[in-house]
């Protein structure tokens, strides 16, 4: 199949390695993957801003870029979100509408990938380390990568179903796993105090449980906690979720 890789502005400007880590795993797969060079951003944070009718041109050049694969891959729960509900070919321009439907409709944040398209039942990574794994919002209660509440009769995680394939990982039981880190794109710029008082409560929540990595499917997320994590000098590192995948420690 022909993947096209989606790679977030600030992934591709801050955490290369994370792109790397991500096509790593679709080739291992066997999938055949492409990097459209003229990628830029996907226009969430004008759209977040209430700046959606300023999106046309990143719109049209989404679709450029992407019309042309079977699927589209991300590792940005967010961004991936952000298209599915937003991408539309500007009004113009309607003879494209059809390829933002099929993008709308093959785009794929990664571990929903490798679970839901893939079907990965084994991986050959080991991480002997506690994990922690942050349940970003965009991904829980927009793409439904996960349901971790007890009023749900089938409790489940597509994140962590992938990261029980590692080797010697040891998952840590967090107190509150499904609770928001305060990042929120804009919000932490327009709220930055309650934004840095919820990325506390996070942190406290792994160091009380004893994390080692803490870890998520979206890096902007996992920046606004590493930041919290740097500012009180603790003995966390981050990574993305990709990169563990990935991993032959």
């Amino acid at each position: 199949m022909k993947v096209g890789l989606f790679i977030p502005c600030y992934v591709d400007q801050f955490y290369p390695k994370v792109g790397i880590a991500t096509l790593q795993l679709l080739e291992k797969f066997g999938c055949q993957v492409s990097y459209p060079s003229k990628q830029t951003c996907c226009g969430q944070p004008m759209a977040n801003s209430g700046y959606e009718h300023l999106t046309h041109d990143c719109n049209r050049l989404f679709i450029n870029n992407f019309a042309e694969y079977d699927y589209i891959v991300s590792p940005s729960g967010s961004c991936v979100l952000h298209i599915k509900e937003h991408l539309h070919a500007p009004e113009s321009e309607t003879q494209n509408e059809g390829k933002a439907t099929h993008i709308r409709k093959r785009i794929y944040e990664l571990t929903e990938f490798l679970t839901d398209i893939l079907k990965v039942e084994n991986l050959e990574a080991r991480f002997p380390f506690r994990v922690g794994l942050h349940q970003s919002c965009h991904g829980q209660r927009g793409l439904h990568l996960s349901q971790m509440s007890e009023l749900v009769a089938t409790p489940f995680s597509k994140p962590e179903q992938l990261l029980n394939m590692v080797k010697d990982v040891e998952l840590v039981k967090l107190s509150r796993k499904d609770e928001c880190c305060g990042f929120g794109g804009t919000f932490c710029v327009a709220e930055e105090a309650v934004s840095s008082r919820m990325g506390i409560d996070r942190i406290d929540d792994h160091v009380k449980n004893g994390t080692q990595v803490l870890t998520g499917g979206d890096m902007s997320c996992l920046m606004h906690l590493e930041g919290v994590i740097r500012r009180r000098k603790l003995p966390i590192k981050v990574m993305h979720i990709a990169e563990i995948l990935t991993a032959t420690e």
